[in-house]
């Protein structure tokens, strides 16, 4: 038995770094994963989007069709710069950097459908690896949403909000569309549960005639 004041053992400390380690590890595979995956998904949107472009796109309007190409371009690597640049220690304006990634979304993924996009972001500070983290469910979610809410895009509409409530970080994000049977299933919802695990997050999803909503209750500690 150990005595009152001694030092910890050797090799619990040990166990435990190795346990930490093992979760970073998994953290950082999850996030890899979601980014993969979030980049195969987006390039599938982008694709179809030019392939309807120029498919529509007389002689004189092919001019138009590349710029439109080479603005979703800059767009598309605007919005994986946010989603990749995750440094650790800095803290972030909340309101600045989902506001950049909402605005990235819509220019890279959703003008290009047909889809309109209202973001309501609220003031306040978080580490940026936070930020990074929910920056990859949210774009998942909106994504997933682009890709199954709309056969017919007619007032196709997503919104987005963040804002802190009662002691946490409420996002949502609800769309418009055909409401799915199943808003959290599938490969891509247990990359969500993965990185809402790390961040001390819940995730609570509904659908209904209105549309699906999705929404992410991160504690302002986590």
């Amino acid at each position: 038995m150990s005595a009152i004041g001694s030092m910890p053992d050797g090799n619990a400390v040990r166990s435990q770094f190795v346990a930490s380690l093992d979760d970073q590890s998994r953290d950082w595979e999850l996030v890899l994963r979601e980014s993969h995956h979030r980049m195969k998904n987006t390039l599938t949107l982008l694709g179809a989007s030019v392939r309807r472009d120029f498919t529509r796109a007389g002689t004189k309007d092919v001019s138009l069709a590349v710029d439109r190409f080479e603005r979703r371009l800059v767009a598309f690597g605007r919005l994986y710069q946010l989603l990749s640049d995750n440094d650790e220690l800095s803290m972030v304006s909340v309101e600045a950097f989902f506001e950049n990634l909402c605005a990235a979304i819509s220019e890279a993924v959703l003008e290009p459908a047909g889809i309109r996009c209202e973001a309501a972001i609220g003031s306040g500070t978080l580490p940026a690896s936070q930020c990074h983290r929910l920056a990859l469910m949210l774009t998942e979610l909106v994504t997933n949403a682009a890709k199954h809410a709309f056969p017919n895009k007619n007032g196709a509409l997503i919104r987005i909000d963040v804002a802190n409530r009662d002691g946490a970080w409420v996002c949502t994000v609800a769309d418009n569309g055909i409401g799915a049977t199943a808003p959290l299933q599938g490969t891509g919802s247990r990359i969500l549960e993965g990185l809402a695990r790390g961040i001390q997050a819940r995730l609570h999803g509904e659908a209904g005639q209105g549309g699906t909503r999705v929404t992410i209750v991160m504690p302002s500690a986590a």
